[in-house]
């Protein structure tokens, strides 16, 4: 795993989920077979809530198929029986809640989880018996080490009260010793639920975490407490060994849903902590029939897969299965361990290595940002189509959490987003369907702790309806020196905190949140080389240009003199590089066959290093542990003048045996299944250049194993271990303790042979890849430039003779460009701002340039072209940028409550940002604003929120003509409950001409009894919301598109953004009516409407605010700062220098491109 090695300290199981519950299915089409990945999974809550979701209706029946990967097997081991107790329906889901919620059980309870236990153990100790139990029909288990561990688990739960007095006593002590350092707590993180009720549910909740820690289970009723007096086996073990690890703010409300129950409470007594258990475990019980209900289903097929492993381990496996069908590539389960990820032959045939929807919980709090994107990424089944990867974050560190999410990215998020292949939708959308208001609220309120932020990531492409239609679009082409620099900014962002003076610089207000950070560390150099794997996967970048970006990468590394603590991990960086076939440094080749190797009988360029180090040097650590927490470790190759660091280290517990010779040596490795209870040491190991190993005399040279130096670590760190922070170190030729094995370089992943020089195309000729260009910084990307080939010889002769090509943007991502009769659509890989076009003719040479800015947030045209795209692929559709909603499933919010016009107030009122109230008092025609505004209006005269008489019918106007168009019934409003918001449950009416003679007659009785709303709209908001309707219709449906659907013929969603237009297809019209056939005054229109779900949307808390400082530009050269201040190139104004000198150094290689970009100007 590419993720620095700590030292586990204190270890806390998290049984229990610490947010609510989320469907993983909400962005994909109701027809689209799912496969899901979910990294570290925790409890069952998402699979359960997906499924509970999913329309109960013959028309969909698709097969869903989650893999679930926690690294903890406890939390395996406890999934599958709750699984299977609900597959066996023999339990009452009282009994299996408490089993699986409460820390004491009573008698009964005990006895069936134990008995379940029993038979789980009966059915098979091989993954070839559990394949033919009955379980196998929907749980399938991924590796042997995930049977074995869960197994253990169960074996363990069974036998736990049969232990010995004293254990069972050390073991309650745990509990009651956990239990009580809970008190004088006030955690409510379950309040978070309620979203914008969060203020009225944070009481009761604080209440409930105490009674739950103070009595072990969720009940009030004293027999009930009084009864449960036994341990929750399934509490005792987890990857901390026995006893009570759970963390302490573990609470079992958190999975579930809390606005309905706070939102529509009445009269003046207020919601009790009986009301929130007794609405819990109704959700928990309607989960629970939802899965039983599907999984006994013969229509569909429903396979959980479970696998005990370290998230990015199984992402490797998995890409490793997936690309060369190896079913076992040399990867631990996890640190610590030394057992293999073993794919399971029985399954891994035709078991899922893609997905269209992976989940990442909040992983990227446990291992950085950019490592969750890098492990991912390669997984998603073909991105371009609308694959989907979800990331979460819980944890807060800055002075602003709201502005947290981009900077942890270390780099511009659409910069990045063409170099991974996938952006935040919301970014490009500038608007979410889900509120995060009350994480700001509680924010405000000054719990800065926490700021729960979920993202979705697609394909910038995805969203542009015309680009399935043209050809896919090849990985654009970059500048070699440009892409150099971009990778070594990022580079320096991720690792510059390493040095005091940086860190000190950087967090100068903030230190006391960055102290306390500081030892969190996600980030070694094989991270960095796998982000550039990655990247040069994603471009496809050719070798020949590979080589120039990695010139340049190298270069300005070592220029840069800012960063000391870089020097001593340069050979860490080497050797990686090396190993992953990325780049080989000519220093890597000095090699001797001396000391170690003065018998080998040849000497690799890379060598892995295993050092054994006695389990009596960690007694430090433990102490250690309850200061600095988690301290990072690494490993050192000292000598007399030399120090080398190197991050990428493997433990494990047990000991190391010698094989081979001594010309070729080889070892085997025995583990201790005790791990941390065992006596065996602690074996380390890590990959570096064999060179180095003979830099100094054999004698000088020792191995060791240290903490990381950081600022909070210092001073503690140094006065038990001395200035070199060493754990254990040993000489190299000490054959007890070290031992030195060649290290192969990873084979490289088969690269596809097609040609990547330019897409095919009839109309007017070849196109190129899009050529990218960088700003004078290298942060942002400046243009795009597609050159079109003039091949067709008829489009060739009108071009040859001074014909003036057109060229007009057509959607996001597609410009259209036009000679004589011949058009041709020009796709990019980004939105892009059309209107800022410009064409370069080269009519001799016969082609044509076509360049345009990217478009973003805020930005003309782009996703402002479409702003609510309808993607997916025939007839599978969905909304590209707005969560699709089972409306029947969602509770109904109450308008007679006491209290509802001022929560509700606020909610809606939180859709605008500060700018966009700006934009609304200047009276300025922004369509987003606009739609906002209107949405506004309709949830407040549906629900009487600001007085007045409700509402519950609106005709959509043209305020010039006075022509209407549209009309909308609002029949019900319901709590959006993953997503904290409301929606209004209703069905929209496309007036047209031929339509109009049927309904005349109940449309000018509705008008006379005064039932309908009007809202005035501009032209610009008419076109918006002829754009959205299809959205809000495709968000909500329960009916099947056809095969002579329209927008399948017309080949366009809308079908029309004209007035008297109707801009949706015919398939849904008159289907899932149902509610209004039984309202008199509507029923007449219901053979013509269409069911909407109409929702808030919310402006995007990390954007808001977007710019950047022009004095905290780079040296082109150093990467330096300005001294004293940055200066341009005075020819093309294109490339900054921080002095003379660097501008000197750089002016043979900048003078060509000087004059090019002055061409170009």
């Amino acid at each position: 795993m590419a993720h620095p090695l700590v030292f586990p300290g204190k270890y806390f199981f998290y049984p229990i989920g610490n947010t609510s519950a989320v469907s993983l299915l909400k962005d994909l089409a109701p027809e689209e077979p799912a496969n899901i990945l979910l990294l570290g999974c925790g409890d069952p809550r998402n699979v359960l809530y997906s499924i509970f979701c999913e329309p109960q209706t013959p028309a969909f029946s698709r097969p869903l198929d989650f893999t679930c990967c926690d690294i903890d097997p406890a939390i395996s081991a406890r999934n599958v029986i709750l699984f299977t107790l609900l597959a066996d329906s023999r339990l009452s889901t009282d009994v299996i809640w408490n089993t699986f919620f409460h820390f004491y059980l009573d008698k009964d309870s005990l006895a069936q989880l134990t008995e379940h236990c029993k038979k789980l153990l009966k059915i098979g100790e091989s993954l070839k018996e559990w394949s033919s139990s009955k379980y196998a029909r929907f749980i399938r288990i991924g590796t042997q080490y995930t049977l074995t561990e869960l197994r253990r688990h169960w074996r363990l739960y069974t036998e736990l009260h049969s232990l010995s007095p004293d254990r069972k006593n050390r073991i309650r002590d745990a509990f009651s010793a956990t239990a009580k350092s809970t008190k004088g707590l006030s955690v409510a993180s379950a309040a978070r639920s309620a979203g914008p009720l969060v203020g009225k549910a944070s009481k009761v909740c604080a209440e409930l975490f105490v009674a739950y820690w103070k009595t072990g289970t969720t009940s009030s009723r004293t027999h009930e407490i009084t009864a449960a007096t036994f341990l929750n086996p399934t509490f005792v073990y987890s990857l901390g060994g026995e006893g009570f690890n759970v963390h302490y703010g573990t609470d079992p409300i958190t999975p579930f849903h809390l606005a309905a129950l706070f939102g529509n409470a009445q009269g003046a007594r207020p919601v009790s902590g009986y009301d929130v258990i007794r609405t819990v475990k109704a959700q928990f019980d309607d989960w629970c029939s939802a899965f039983r209900t599907i999984i006994s289903s013969t229509r569909r097929a429903t396979i959980i897969r479970v696998f005990a492993c370290e998230a990015t381990a199984l992402c490797r496996a998995l890409k490793g299965f997936s690309t060369a069908g190896a079913l076992n590539l040399g990867i631990p389960v996890a640190q610590w361990k030394t057992q293999l990820i073993q794919l399971n032959p029985v399954e891994y045939g035709n078991a899922p290595s893609t997905f269209n929807v992976i989940d990442t919980s909040n992983l990227s709090d446990h291992i950085g940002l950019l490592n969750t994107l890098i492990a991912t990424v390669p997984l998603l089944r073909s991105p371009s189509r609308g694959s989907i990867l979800y990331t979460e974050s819980l944890l807060s560190y800055g002075i602003d959490a709201t502005k947290e999410f981009a900077e942890r990215l270390q780099a511009d998020v659409h910069t990045l987003g063409l170099l991974l292949g996938v952006t935040p939708i919301d970014y490009l959308s500038g608007f979410s369907s889900r509120s995060n208001t009350h994480e700001l609220m509680m924010n405000s309120w000054g719990l800065k702790s926490q700021f729960h932020q979920m993202t979705t990531w697609k394909s910038p492409v995805s969203g542009d309806q015309l680009v399935s239609t043209c050809h896919k679009p090849l990985p654009a082409v970059w500048d070699g020196r440009q892409l150099g620099t971009l990778l070594y900014d990022i580079y320096h962002e991720l690792f510059e905190q390493e040095d005091a003076r940086h860190f000190w610089r950087i967090n100068q207000n903030n230190l006391s949140n960055a102290l306390s950070a500081s030892n969190i560390v996600h980030y070694m150099r094989e991270s960095f080389v796998l982000f550039l794997k990655l990247v040069r996967e994603n471009l496809e970048i050719p070798a020949e240009l590979w080589i120039e970006v990695m010139d340049r990468f190298i270069a300005l590394k070592e220029a840069d003199q800012s960063l000391p603590m870089d020097s001593v991990n340069y050979q860490d960086l080497a050797g990686h590089l090396y190993l992953h076939g990325m780049h080989t440094l000519p220093f890597l080749h000095i090699t001797k066959k001396s000391g170690p190797f003065s018998s080998w009988g040849t000497v690799p360029l890379l060598v892995r290093v295993i050092l054994v180090v006695p389990r009596e040097k960690f007694n430090v650590l433990h102490i250690l542990g309850g200061t600095l927490g988690t301290p990072v470790l690494q490993c050192d190759a000292r000598g007399n003048w030399s120090h080398n660091i190197f991050t990428g280290v493997h433990a494990a517990f047990g000991t190391v045996i010698r094989l081979g010779t001594k010309s070729h040596p080889r070892v085997t490795f025995k583990e201790d299944p005790e791990g941390w209870e065992g006596s065996s040491p602690v074996v380390v190991s890590f990959t570096m250049s064999a060179g180095l190993l003979t830099l100094e005399p054999a004698a000088h040279t020792r191995i060791c194993l240290s903490v990381r130096t950081t600022p909070a670590s210092a001073m503690v760190v140094v006065q038990r271990l001395g200035l070199e922070q060493s754990v254990f170190g040993a000489n190299i030729m000490d054959e007890d303790h070290v031992h030195i094995v060649p290290q192969d370089p990873f084979p490289a992943p088969p690269r596809d042979s097609t040609s990547r020089s330019s897409y095919h195309s009839f109309e007017i000729g070849n196109v190129d890849p899009v050529a990218v260009e960088l700003d004078e910084e290298c942060e942002l990307v400046s243009r795009l430039t597609s050159v079109v080939q003039v091949q067709n010889n008829e489009a060739k002769a009108l071009f040859g003779s001074g014909v003036m090509p057109t060229i007009s943007q057509v959607s996001p991502c597609v410009m259209r460009l036009v000679v004589g009769g011949h058009a041709q659509n020009v796709v990019y890989p980004i939105p892009v701002i059309g209107s800022q076009n410009m064409l370069r003719l080269a009519r001799k040479s016969s082609y044509i340039e076509v360049i345009v800015p990217p478009s973003g947030p805020f930005k003309h045209d782009g996703m402002k072209l479409n702003p609510f795209p309808v993607s997916g692929m025939d007839t599978k559709l969905q909304p590209w940028n707005m969560h699709r909603l089972n409306l029947t499933s969602l509770p109904i919010l109450n308008l007679k409550t006491s209290d509802q016009k001022k929560w509700l107030n606020m909610h809606l009122g939180s859709m605008m940002s500060t700018r966009e109230y700006a934009l609304r008092k200047a009276h300025e025609d922004d369509a987003m604003m606009r739609v906002k505004d209107t949405l506004n209006s309709i949830f407040v005269q549906s629900t009487g929120a600001q007085g007045g008489a409700v509402k519950r019918v609106f005709n959509l106007i043209d305020k010039e003509t006075n022509n209407c168009d549209t009309i909308l019934f609002i029949s019900e409003l319901r709590f959006d409950l993953a997503s904290h918001t409301v929606v209004c449950d209703g069905y929209v009416l496309p007036l047209t001409r031929k339509m109009l003679p049927k309904i005349e007659t109940p449309l000018g009785k509705l008008e006379q009894e005064k039932l309908i709303r009007t809202i005035p709209m501009s032209k610009v908001e008419i076109n918006a919301w002829k754009r959205l309707l299809p959205a809000l219709a495709e968000r909500c449906r329960l009916w099947k598109h056809g095969d002579n659907c329209e927008y399948l013929m017309q080949g366009k969603i809308p079908l029309s953004d004209e007035m008297e237009q109707d801009p949706l297809c015919g398939c849904g019209k008159g289907k899932d009516v149902e509610p209004m056939s039984k309202v008199a005054a509507w029923a007449k229109f219901a053979p013509f409407a269409v069911r909407v779900a109409l929702s808030p949307l919310f402006a995007v808390s990390y954007l808001e605010k977007i710019g950047r400082d022009p004095a905290a530009g780079r040296c082109f050269v150093c990467r330096g700062k300005g001294k004293p201040k940055m200066m341009k190139c005075t020819a093309c104004a294109k490339v900054r220098y921080c002095s003379k000198e660097c501008q000197r150094k750089d002016w043979k290689a900048h003078k060509p491109r000087c004059k090019q970009a002055v061409m170009k100007a």
